[in-house]
């Protein structure tokens, strides 16, 4: 890892935080401008070691294009792989969101020796259920087959999904009818602020968005959900969850918690990140606050 210096956030963006978090689900679109806003000025002074190799397709859609951020030193072995998804309400998003984020969170893992790739996937309502699962699939394929190109081992594919990305990389982690033959293909799944259950209740602000990816149909819903198809044969799972979410979502990751406690005999590494919110969990990534990271580092060195 190269020693550097990072940039810090500063007293007055916790602050706005802090002013925000407790209404953060009454006006969800706009604060995440806002903090999107806020921390791309962060990260413009954030380091960027490594080399990125961008728009990839991995599929024959526009949208199957992902980005591998290989680490600059390649003496030591082959190196871990983390892959990233990111979220936007399964109808919007994209692998840059802006010109920092969420390159952020691969420039974080690649200055720790780690090759990241940041993966872009189908939308809705073009593109319904259970696309965004299907294109995780052929993501990872196409990581396993190329990752000794960029130094990666094979063996050793971290799935970590933001939000809608989040409930697209666990759905895919413990469906078993959407694996290839030989299985799903990663070491473990991190989980951050993910939608783990499909649902389009009054509190939920995303409501319409959910729809348009999963349909109206609670039984439908139940099916795409992630959480319901968790088994004591589950992958390693890390869950983090910030002190502010989008209403439910740090509930129904509790409950991903829970079940994978009960049905796999030991509770999972989770994470609760305080003063932060669903999207300053991941925008803070490659700054002076490195808690989080410093979890996943953990985890994908330990298996758990």
């Amino acid at each position: 890892m190269t020693t550097t210096t990072l940039p810090r956030i500063p007293e007055s963006l916790y602050r706005l935080m802090d002013e925000i978090g407790p209404r953060w689900g009454s006006s969800v679109q706009a604060n995440v401008r806002t903090m999107i806003e806020a921390y791309s000025e962060v990260l413009k002074d954030a380091p960027k070691e490594g080399t990125a190799h961008r728009d990839l397709p991995y599929g024959d859609d526009p949208r199957q294009r992902l980005d591998v951020y290989a680490p600059n030193a390649r003496n030591d072995g082959l190196r871990p792989i983390l892959m990233f998804v990111h979220g936007g309400a399964f109808v919007e998003g994209d692998k840059d969101r802006t010109d920092e984020i969420y390159s952020n969170v691969l420039w974080y893992f690649a200055r720790h020796g780690i090759v990241g790739v940041n993966v872009e996937f189908r939308l809705a309502p073009t593109h319904t259920f259970p696309s965004g699962t299907q294109d995780i699939g052929a993501a990872v394929a196409w990581v396993k087959a190329h990752a000794a190109d960029y130094g990666g081992d094979p063996d050793r594919i971290f799935l970590m999904g933001h939000s809608a990305g989040g409930a697209h990389s666990a759905h895919y982690a413990y469906d078993a009818r959407y694996h290839p033959e030989g299985g799903h293909g990663l070491a473990g799944l991190i989980v951050v602020s993910g939608r783990v259950r499909a649902e389009n209740s009054a509190e939920n602000p995303n409501a319409k968005r959910v729809e348009a990816y999963y349909g109206t149909s609670v039984d439908d819903m139940a099916a795409g959900s992630a959480i319901s198809h968790v088994s004591a044969e589950s992958l390693p799972t890390m869950i983090a969850v910030a002190q502010y979410e989008n209403p439910l979502i740090d509930v129904h990751c509790a409950e991903l918690f829970a079940t994978l406690s009960q049905v796999r005999r030991r509770a999972p590494r989770f994470v609760w990140l305080p003063r932060h919110n669903h999207t300053s969990i991941i925008a803070h990534f490659n700054t002076h606050e490195e808690v989080l990271g410093k979890h996943v580092l953990e985890f994908i060195e330990s298996g758990i």
